[in-house]
């Protein structure tokens, strides 16, 4: 069984310096994904829009700019108030997302209560996925032709 910490919110897509619209979002935390932080868009089409990077880029980019290449991050203020810019960068398009900072701050302390910073390791199954690959039984081409 694992956990999920869950966030609706409204972030504005960026048009132009002077200009955003609404997006419906849902920011997702799941202890079976220790070291993501998933968005899903509602972009008025048929299929939302999925995204998902390291949870650690957004806790940065609550305080500095980080990231490079599809994903960065970095604070600003948008209309008076502290918000997290996204940029996210695909093969089918660019975005600007200005996400307000305290409920994602907020929710990223939930996430940060439910799997500390330094502990995602514990949650991630790598000594049974060690085992079950090493336990493939051997084939017919061994080194002595039995």
């Amino acid at each position: 069984m694992h956990t999920v910490v869950e966030r609706e919110l409204e972030i504005g897509l960026v048009l132009s310096p002077e200009r955003s619209i609404p997006v419906p979002a849902r920011l997702a935390y799941r202890t079976n994904d220790p070291y993501a932080v998933h968005i899903t868009f509602h972009i008025g089409s048929d299929a939302p829009v999925h995204w998902t990077f390291a949870r650690e880029l957004l806790i940065e980019g609550v305080f500095r700019p980080t990231g490079e290449g599809d994903v960065r991050v970095w604070p600003v203020k948008a209309e008076g108030r502290g918000a997290i810019r996204i940029g996210l960068n695909s093969p089918d398009g660019n975005a600007l997302l200005d996400v307000p900072s305290a409920p994602v701050s907020a929710w990223l302390e939930r996430t940060l209560r439910v799997v500390p910073p330094g502990t995602e390791h514990e949650l991630v199954p790598v000594d049974a996925a060690l085992t079950a690959l090493l336990a493939v039984a051997p084939s017919d081409d061994t080194p002595d032709g039995t």
